[in-house]
């Protein structure tokens, strides 16, 4: 046997050092590599949706396919290019994913436009481009600004607040916009308006996870013991009652009951996640339904929308003004797209009211049929399933709890959503995240996913630590 001399270990280490540093560095280029693949297959569906859209309700394609198709392809590009730079280790899923719900939801906005003869800014799909340039464009921003996710955990307060602000914005005389069922939308100049809700869940989700995160020992520490289970001591319920309180203000002022559930529930989520307490959720549905029905009693609209939802097909309902209408026309466009759809550009989604923003799921639904109204929700779930992976891999309690409580608060308003306009629960005035025309909407749910990107870059890249 020959001996090792002490020249050779060293060279071998010094080899193996190297190429470490060589795996180190080439790591990054393949988690981007990889996303730049999904792009382009994201891109290849996208611009297959607008091509299949024209040659359906046209006849042939057009050059605006390079006004829809090109537009959101430079714009995420863009993004890619920079998390070469600033997130090499981020996660390579979530922007195909979200390119591809909002080249679809574009894709079926022009529809419509195109049936209602709409053009200009007058079309819903020329001001969704519009805004959708300015969330890639905060999207990249957020990526560039925010180097660590971590610095969110000291303005745990001044979220809070901010978010309280931004719920309140509509109840100032002056900003509110008028027309509107709920008053959720606030108008600067009769020009320009939208959602504050949509921002506000974001900095709500930063106040719930330091908030959680600070208090998370004394939540778990003690209770009592009922029901294979430990309950909480009274005085520990004081947060939760408060915010099933806001919750409950916000249905009553408002008008606005998904985005009081959709707060509600992504608070339970968060604390579930922080605690691991079953009891915890089965307290937060009781409230929850308790509000619901506290509401119900004290508000008409909300009695309106769950009479509508129980009696959808009673005829005196569907003709009554606020009635199910809208609802019954979403459900005959699901039936009348059967398995596979009647293909894009050749059904009639336009005879659903608001087709192309609360009602944009049916009439995808009728022009994809089943199949397609499956593979969103897929898309969708493989979304939240990132979301929760980054949240559960997170280097430290914050990041964790806020990855979590924002994949979360998409899923719940996922199915919010669906289930309202298939008439598995009553409707909301929720969007679809994403596929919906609103600018607030696909804003708030593009930083989302620069949020993630920051928080999976920071889970690869660097070491566990703990904070609070």
């Amino acid at each position: 046997m020959t001996a090792t001399r002490p020249g050779d270990t060293a060279e071998l280490k010094a080899d193996t050092t190297v190429m470490k540093a060589l795996r180190t560095l080439r790591m990054p280029q393949t988690q981007r590599n990889r996303e730049l693949g999904l792009l382009l297959l994201a891109f290849a569906v996208s611009g297959s949706a607008v091509a299949l859209v024209q040659l359906g309700a046209l006849g042939g394609i057009e050059w605006t396919i390079l006004y829809y198709f090109g537009a959101l392809a430079v714009l995420v590009l863009a993004l890619h290019i920079v998390l070469r730079f600033r997130a090499p280790n981020a996660d390579p899923i979530v922007v195909p994913i979200a390119t591809t719900l909002t080249g679809l939801g574009l894709a079926m906005i022009y529809r419509i436009d195109l049936a209602i003869d709409a053009g200009g800014w007058d079309a819903a799909s020329t001001r969704q481009i519009a805004w959708t340039a300015i969330a890639v464009a905060g999207a990249v921003l957020l990526v560039i600004l925010l180097r660590n996710y971590r610095v969110l955990f000291r303005y745990t307060y001044v979220s809070g607040f901010i978010g309280l602000v931004l719920l309140l914005l509509p109840a100032i005389p002056g900003l509110a916009r008028e027309g509107t069922g709920a008053a959720v939308w606030v108008s600067i100049g009769g020009f320009f308006s939208f959602q504050p809700a949509e921002l506000a869940k974001i900095a709500l989700a930063i106040f719930f996870a330091g908030y959680l995160v600070r208090t998370r020992e004394s939540l778990t520490s003690t209770g009592h013991r009922f029901l294979g289970m430990t309950w909480p001591r009274a005085r520990e319920i004081g947060p939760l009652l408060i915010i099933w309180a806001v919750s409950l203000a916000i249905i009553v002022l408002q008008r606005d009951l998904g985005t009081g559930v959709l707060i509600f529930g992504m608070f339970i989520a968060m604390l579930y996640t922080a605690t691991g307490r079953t009891s915890w959720v089965l307290i937060g549905l009781g409230l929850a339904f308790a509000g619901v029905f506290i509401a119900s009693q004290v508000m008409s609209y909300v009695g309106s929308r769950i009479s509508a939802w129980w009696h959808a097909f009673d005829p005196e309902v569907i003709e009554r003004p606020g009635g199910s209408f809208q609802l019954v026309e979403g459900i005959f466009g699901l039936a009348q797209g059967g398995i596979v759809g009647t293909g894009l550009g050749q059904g009639r989604p336009y005879l659903t009211p608001l087709s192309q923003s609360d009602y944009i799921l049916p009439s995808l639904g009728e022009e994809l049929g089943l199949i397609g109204v499956f593979a969103i929700l897929c898309l969708y779930m493989l979304f939240v399933s990132r979301g929760i992976r980054i949240g559960l891999a997170g280097q430290d309690d914050f990041g964790k709890l806020l990855a979590t409580g924002l994949a979360f608060t998409i899923a719940l308003q996922v199915f919010i959503m669906v289930g309202g306009v298939t008439r598995l629960i009553p409707l909301t005035g929720l969007t679809t995240p994403f596929l919906a025309a609103g600018g607030s909407s696909l804003v708030a749910n593009w930083l989302i996913v620069a949020l993630f990107l920051r928080v999976s870059d920071a889970v690869r890249s660097r070491p566990r630590v703990v904070i609070g």
